[in-house]
């Protein structure tokens, strides 16, 4: 009987799933498999927000599988170990999987490629996570790009979009005798009942995420490209955590906005609306592209002459209150909430945070990185690691060193009326919009009007944001 092994790994769906559509395609028999082993992604193993979000995934894959006839075999180990033990108990002539592009799971493939020939078992890897491969992305003098628009641009006339795989209608059932370990086992799940925000704030599996694209579709692109900025609004498209396990495919979504993009004339809002979330679909390729040709740059700065850049060793008060959102300054407290309740944070209150830890503070954007890593339910090695170096200023396609995010300004233009800010930190509920934006600023009399006494109920600021303005700018004009 012929046999193929497909390989679950960040692909945690049955649509338009490339492994799995060509191994049912060319096998009696495919047994499904995902294997538990963050010790071999070395430095950045998965952090405890997105163990909590692979558990639920996990969770609904089995029981589609189970609908389709089939199941999901789930280890916990060694990969090679555990691939050769099912290859030996199978005689499956071949492992297929979708491609991965972090530094360490391209390493880990490629030995796991060269011991699996010496069993006569092929490791087959297929495209399904990117729109298109890094390597097909070249200037026309061959070399890989560094900025973004020139890489958009590239993308636009190469051709974005490529037709998703339909959903299989069944699968034949698992082999006899093969074991899988419970979920539970993986030891996923936080011990302490912090993830219930998690809970009421990201159904998981594949109906969930197409269920969110629709709304999407229905109801945000009109304003997106005004709305996706404003975290006080429903503006976003919520589509990153299920894009970080390809709960849905990134051709899913691509294909979704590109036939709302043509239809018509292409200048109403809503075509405006899809051009512009699918530029964010090619922002997020750029990401995995620098990480794949710059396998340095999840934890070196992609810019030479940051290498020694004088970042502070540590700051624990003010690290302690960025994590908590005890900063004084409302909007990034107001984000540093939101991510610790729900695992997400609202993209512009990302950059406003990430620039006030490594440009005011001066903290080294590592920290910041890892931080999100833990904490993020979209965590993405690939997305984090420029983005944060985005914002410090030290990566690829950078802002500038003085484009430093004034978090009263970015407040105020953002959230103008503080719905954002109130949400989160209820001790400025009362707060009017004439001080919601900084409270500090307020007279003691206002502050005992508005019941919020700023020391007592809600820190007065951290920092001088002018003052670590000018130390930033001179820190950063010392190495440009």
């Amino acid at each position: 009987m012929n046999t193929i092994i497909v390989w679950f790994r960040q692909d945690l769906r049955v649509q338009d799933n490339p492994a799995l559509r060509h191994a049912l395609a060319e096998a009696d028999r495919v047994i499904p498999l995902y294997i538990h082993a963050p010790e071999e992604m070395e430095r950045w193993r998965p952090g405890a927000a997105s163990n909590w979000w692979l558990h639920q995934n996990l969770s609904a894959l089995a029981r589609e599988l189970e609908r389709l006839g089939s199941g999901l075999i789930l280890r916990r180990g060694n990969s090679l170990d555990i691939l050769l033990e099912i290859l030996d108990q199978t005689d499956a002539r071949a492992v297929y999987c979708n491609r991965i592009y972090e530094p360490a799971n391209l390493q880990r493939n490629r030995h796991i490629k060269e011991q699996l020939s010496r069993k006569s078992c092929d490791l087959v890897t297929h495209r399904g996570n990117l729109l298109r491969e890094p390597e097909t992305a070249r200037t026309q003098n061959g070399q890989t790009y560094r900025v973004f628009t020139p890489f958009y641009k590239f993308y636009l006339r190469e051709g974005i979009v490529a037709a998703p795989l339909p959903r299989p209608r069944s699968m034949p059932p698992l082999a006899n005798g093969l074991v899988s370990e419970p979920l539970d086992a993986l030891r996923l799940l936080p011990r302490s009942h912090w993830s219930q925000g998690l809970e009421t704030s990201w159904p998981a599996g594949e109906a969930a995420a197409r269920q969110q694209l629709d709304k999407v579709v229905k109801n945000r692109l009109e304003g997106y490209p005004v709305m996706r900025d404003l975290p006080g609004e429903q503006g976003t498209s919520r589509l990153s955590p299920y894009l970080a396990l390809g709960v849905i495919s990134v051709h899913t979504i691509a294909e979704k906005l590109s036939s709302l993009q043509h239809q018509g004339d292409g200048a109403t809002a809503r075509s405006k609306g899809a051009e512009a979330m699918l530029r964010q679909l090619v922002w997020r390729d750029f990401a995995h592209y620098v990480l794949f040709h710059y396998p340095h740059t999840s934890d070196e700065p992609f810019a030479p002459r940051f290498r020694n850049f004088p970042w502070k060793r540590s700051d624990r008060n003010f690290l302690h209150a960025w994590k908590t959102g005890t900063t004084g300054l409302p909007i990034v407290d107001a984000g540093m909430r939101e991510l610790w309740h729900t695992g997400w944070m609202h993209n512009r209150v990302r950059m406003i945070a990430a620039s006030l830890l490594t440009k005011n503070a001066g903290i080294h954007w590592l920290t910041g990185a890892k931080w999100f890593w833990d904490t993020l339910v979209d965590a993405d090695l690939a997305q984090n690691s420029m983005n944060w170096q985005w914002v410090a200023g030290c990566g690829v396609d950078a802002a500038p060193y003085f484009r430093i995010f004034n978090p009263l300004t970015q407040s105020k233009k953002f959230d103008p009326s503080g719905a954002y800010i109130r949400k989160w930190i209820p001790e400025l509920a009362s707060i009017p919009e004439t001080h919601i934006h900084e409270p500090s600023a307020m007279t003691l009399a206002a502050q005992k009007k508005y019941g919020c006494i700023i020391g007592r109920d809600y820190p007065a600021p951290i920092l001088d944001l002018k003052e670590t303005r000018s130390q930033a700018l001179q820190r950063y004009q010392e190495v440009r």
